[in-house]
């Protein structure tokens, strides 16, 4: 599990295909690893990988076709910035909400404009994880944590304040941009418990 709250951006050292999935060599950056080790999970882009090797300045973790599909993995080129966190700890502070690194798809950057010191982000999302997305609500694109501020019928909106912009790769999204999405998992459990019970 995770919390949305992005520890350090880093970048796509290397890719190597691996018969049909994919294994990526990541720096790290400023993210401490010391507390780390094989097994353990990074979320990066909001996506759950688990740690094959680890280095003093990175980790290599492998992609399966799955993930592939229902990311924007297969679309990062080595030099790509990521964003960064490590799994949360029974101890930690909750300061975004509760994140599983499972990606529930891919939505399209589609207007960014300038409001007060904040940047405003259009996403145009897939119909079918609309209805999991609501005003004031909770939502985490490309592994950061944010607050919805409304929807219509095919996007939702969300500001960026200024230091989620410095700190994220946010600060490099353009109209086109691809993001990974995953909903509330409140939402998604809530679904599915309903329509077991219809």
């Amino acid at each position: 599990m995770f919390t949305g709250i992005i520890e350090a951006v880093g970048s796509i050292a290397k890719m190597d295909d691996r018969n049909g999935d994919k294994r990526y060599s990541i720096h790290t950056g400023k993210l401490d690893l010391s507390d780390l080790s094989v097994g353990h999970s990074i979320a990066v882009n909001g996506v759950c990988l688990s740690i094959v090797e680890l280095h003093n300045d990175g980790f290599v973790a492998d992609v399966s076709r799955e993930t592939l599909f229902c990311t924007t993995f297969d679309t990062l080129a080595e030099g790509s910035r990521v964003n960064l966190e490590k799994s949360l700890r029974f101890s930690d502070r909750l300061n975004g909400h509760l994140v599983s690194g499972h990606v529930d798809g891919v939505g399209i950057i589609r207007k960014r404009t300038t409001d007060a010191r904040s940047e405003r982000f259009v996403i145009e999302t897939p119909v079918k994880l609309l209805k999991y997305i609501c005003n004031k609500g909770s939502v985490c694109i490309d592994g950061v944590s944010l607050t919805v501020n409304e929807t219509d019928a095919s996007s939702f909106m969300v500001n960026i304040v200024p230091h989620t912009l410095q700190e994220t790769t946010f600060r490099d999204f353009r109209d086109g941009t691809k993001v990974n999405i995953e909903v509330d998992i409140i939402a998604r459990y809530l679904e599915s418990l309903c329509n077991s019970l219809s």
